[in-house]
């Protein structure tokens, strides 16, 4: 029957020819829309399988084929975040379609908790950018990888977070606070860069092995290197229309200035990391994380030199920043809420200076008999949070959430502001409201390191830093506005 069929198809196409143009017309759009198709819907508005119905949160319903993407775009740089607080009215999650890809916000603690936290082996993806991802890090930067590219960085990464290694970085983090404290007293207004010094210097040291002792440029240079990533993220419709990495090198117009700019930062990356790896390989290199763990045979790294340069310099660009971020918030509030500064001062000298009538500095091994000192750290990620979305955490698979249906591959964002607001008086600077047997876990009920599988490596090592310095500021320093310039900073956010 079938041979019949075929023969009578192919004999009404030879008599006529007008229909086959018209059947090779019809076939070739059909075949472009669908492909435009896949390129241009977003994953939460794509057909679902049989028997499936998907049922997503609400939320803004954007415009044809971008979504809210140029909402979030222009609304990027905004220092109020105004964009955070207007999408949380939506409910507990907003759903945003941003190109190709399906955002779902999570607006409120509880729903973190249940799909980042308790659901973390479902949404522990990433969708792709083949520009901040791919190009510009090589598809090496963890933060940004899929699982299948991400699990063996993080599990040699794993022994930042042992007790072992914290106590041994302990000394180290107080020789370089020590020296944070002669910088504020010779050039107090730079206060500023002395908190990039320490905290590039800590990390330096544990990464690498050795006392910091690049120049202002070389830090510099590395400060810019995470400043143009963190830019590029979002910055290419390439990344939210990922398809179109697919189409011929020649037709991507883009890739120039891109790759030009991984250049650069592999360059800064390999001035870094090219004269510790000949220490290494001569014998002579100080105990560090790539000596001793990253590099060792023991350890059975299976990524190539270029990975193992990307896994130890990302440790340094992401350990510095938000270290510096954090204390100069620190300096923000000190201004602003003079009271709590005063409450931890009197922690601090109660401490510190009532103990056999001797005056000494602030040690690691205080910070449990500190806990307003711990308590004033999580309110500073909290009253201004350094990320106000955290990276998408994508679904590997399909799944349901109350009266929910998602498919896999829709992205789960912490929206930062309202879950950081989600408590009373959100505007005021009250360390107090973190004092409840928590104090010293800095993950516990904050979401600034992230949560689930892909919580920040660092977050212990990182409140280690912070106790610290910001402990021993408290007692060496009194923080006082020179002009009106801070007192914008203050002013209550809508």
């Amino acid at each position: 029957m079938l041979p019949a069929v075929y023969v009578n198809i192919e004999h009404y196409l030879t008599y006529y020819p007008t229909t086959t143009t018209l059947l090779t017309i019809f076939v070739c759009i059909s075949t472009i829309f669908l492909v435009i198709q896949e390129i241009l819907v977003p994953v939460g508005k794509r057909r679902p399988p049989p028997g499936k119905k998907w049922r997503l949160p609400p939320g803004p319903k954007g415009i044809p084929i971008f979504g809210s993407l140029l909402d979030l775009k222009s609304a990027r740089g905004d220092p109020d975040n105004k964009i955070n607080q207007d999408l949380a009215r939506y409910g507990e999650m907003t759903t945003l379609h941003l190109g190709s890809k399906t955002w779902v916000l999570l607006n409120s603690q509880r729903v973190v908790a249940e799909i980042i936290a308790k659901r973390g082996s479902l949404t522990n993806g990433r969708s792709p950018m083949p520009v901040a991802s791919g190009i510009v890090s090589r598809n090496s930067r963890s933060l940004l990888l899929p699982p299948d590219g991400w699990t063996e960085k993080r599990r040699v990464m794993h022994s930042l977070l042992s007790g072992t290694a914290l106590k041994e970085y302990a000394a180290w983090q107080e020789i370089e606070s020590t020296q944070l404290l002669a910088e504020y007293l010779f050039q107090p207004q730079s206060w500023y860069r002395h908190h990039y010094r320490y905290a590039n210097s800590v990390v330096h040291r544990i990464a690498l092995g050795e006392r910091l002792v690049k120049t202002g440029k070389e830090l510099a240079d590395l400060q810019d290197v995470v400043t143009h990533f963190i830019g590029s993220i979002g910055s290419s419709l390439i990344d939210w229309f990922p398809k179109l990495d697919a189409l011929p090198k020649f037709l991507q117009v883009w890739r120039g200035h891109w790759e030009r700019l991984d250049e650069w930062n592999n360059g800064v990356y390999r001035s870094w990391w090219e004269p510790v790896r000949k220490q290494i390989d001569a014998g002579i290199a100080p105990p560090s994380f790539v000596r001793d763990v990253l590099l060792h045979e023991d350890t059975k790294f299976t990524g190539d030199d270029q990975e193992a340069m990307y896994v130890a310099m990302q440790l340094i660009e992401a350990g510095s920043d938000t270290t510096r971020e954090a204390l100069n918030i620190f300096v923000m509030a000190s201004l602003c809420h003079p009271e709590a500064f005063q409450k931890a001062r009197q922690e601090v000298d109660s401490i510190c200076a009532a103990e056999e009538a001797a005056l000494r500095l602030p040690m690691m091994r205080d910070m449990e008999k500190m806990p307003y000192i711990c308590a004033l750290i999580k309110e500073v990620l909290r009253w201004r949070p350094i990320f106000p979305f955290t990276p998408d955490h994508v679904l590997t698979s399909d799944m349901e959430f109350e009266d929910y249906y998602f498919p896999a591959g829709v992205g789960f964002v912490i929206n930062g502001i309202p879950v950081c607001n989600e408590c009373e008086d959100p505007d005021i600077f009250k360390p107090e409201r973190w004092l409840d047997g928590h104090e010293i876990d800095i993950a516990h009920g904050l979401w600034q390191f992230g949560g689930g599988r892909r919580i920040c490596v660092g977050y212990r090592l990182a409140q280690r830093g912070l106790f610290l310095n910001i402990a021993r500021l408290v007692m060496c320093y009194d923080y006082t506005a020179v002009s009106s310039l801070f007192s914008p900073l203050c002013i209550k956010n809508d």
